[in-house]
């Protein structure tokens, strides 16, 4: 464990721990390894005035974005997390307490987030996670979630998703600061009654689900993103549900959506011959407009060895246009844009409109800061 940089991210003083995230590296040290070791600390990073654990979901996504990577690629990503961390606000640490060995039902933590108790909430949350275990506790958090999604924007799987999906991966960690945080998130969203589930077809596979996912990566802008990004997470979590759960779950995330259109992205060509190395990428990456990245793309995810080096010239790129401050949008949502050009590349129409939502988010974004 990295004590010194834990303190340095807990008292906010990003200078420090990017002072010795450098040293580590001098030494030879893991950049991913080091990132491994912020678990604790990452939990309790907020982003006000949001509610919304935007920074322990960004923390899960790193993890998908490592298999595009070569290894001399992961420290510019670590200094990017390591700075949004540190310079942020935190959660109060919240005491363990003592943790009931009796059963302990799921009505039980609705109606402790119902009395807005934050420390009653989640040590029912660790009793039920401990008799229960770790998916059973994933899978009834999301569900009382899904009935959330127009007054979160969605966070309330998407965040809840991938927070689980790190905690339960991680089993060298005590859960308790994650169990903090989704109490203290449930509590203030007032996220308390899990909906009777829907009980018809809906469109789990197949052309229904490619007609709604095309509605999802249509539209620009931060609401447009998150039904991309919500979808992105109820998948990868479908583990935990049975049939019926699972089409509850997309159910919820198409009515999240409402009565939204359909918009295809028009390329203005073929597609133009993919980038040599990352360095013609880059040059054009760094002029902030979409369709010229777009294009490309039509040719790179054709083939797996052309979303791989796609992938990690997205990822490069991103990291090389920070300027000292990230939305942590620009970074989840470019996970569910891999996530849709991976899974969906044989339908270029979904995974282009993937790719060019996000990159008119992320560079309006950069735009904005400049």
């Amino acid at each position: 464990m990295r004590v010194d940089l834990l303190d340095a991210i807990e008292n906010s003083d990003p200078v420090r721990a990017l002072e010795i995230f450098e040293e580590e590296l001098a030494r030879n040290g893991d950049p991913w390894k080091i990132h491994l070791d912020l678990f604790p600390s990452v939990q309790r990073v907020l982003n006000p005035p949001f509610i919304n654990p935007h920074l322990p979901k960004m923390y899960r996504i790193y993890r998908e974005f490592v298999p595009y990577l070569g290894r001399e690629d992961v420290p510019a990503l670590v200094r990017v997390e390591i700075n949004e961390y540190a310079q942020r606000p935190k959660l109060e640490k919240l005491p363990k307490g003592r943790i009931p060995g009796t059963a302990v039902s799921f009505e039980e933590i609705e109606a402790a987030i119902g009395e807005h108790d934050w420390h009653k909430t989640a040590i029912l949350m660790a009793a039920f996670r401990a008799r229960e275990g770790g998916p059973e506790f994933a899978g009834r958090l999301l569900l009382l979630g899904s009935g959330y999604l127009d007054s979160s924007l969605g966070h309330s799987i998407s965040c809840t998703a991938f927070i689980l999906l790190e905690m339960l991966e991680r089993d060298d960690q005590d859960p308790w600061s994650v169990l903090a945080t989704l109490a203290d998130y449930f509590c203030k969203g007032r996220f308390q009654t899990t909906p009777d589930l829907h009980r018809g077809p809906a469109p789990t596979s197949g052309e229904a689900l490619y007609h709604h996912l095309l509605r999802a990566v249509s539209g620009r802008g931060i609401v447009n993103l998150h039904h991309t990004i919500t979808l992105y997470a109820i998948e990868r979590v479908r583990h935990f549900f049975d049939e019926t759960q699972y089409n509850h779950l997309t159910g919820s995330w198409i009515e999240f959506m409402g009565e939204k259109l359909t918009e295809q992205v028009k390329l203005r060509g073929q597609g133009k011959e993919p980038p040599t190395d990352y360095i013609e990428f880059h040059e054009k990456f760094s002029r902030l407009e979409p369709m010229p990245i777009v294009e490309w793309a039509g040719e790179m995810i054709e083939s797996q060895e052309g979303r791989q080096m796609l992938g990690r010239f997205l990822i490069k790129g991103v990291c090389n246009l920070y300027q000292g401050q990230y939305n942590p949008h620009n970074l989840t949502g470019l996970g569910s844009a891999l996530w849709v050009m991976e899974n969906w590349s044989d339908r270029k129409e979904v995974a282009l409109g993937a790719l060019f939502q996000y990159l008119d988010y992320f560079f309006q974004e950069i735009r904005s800061d400049s």
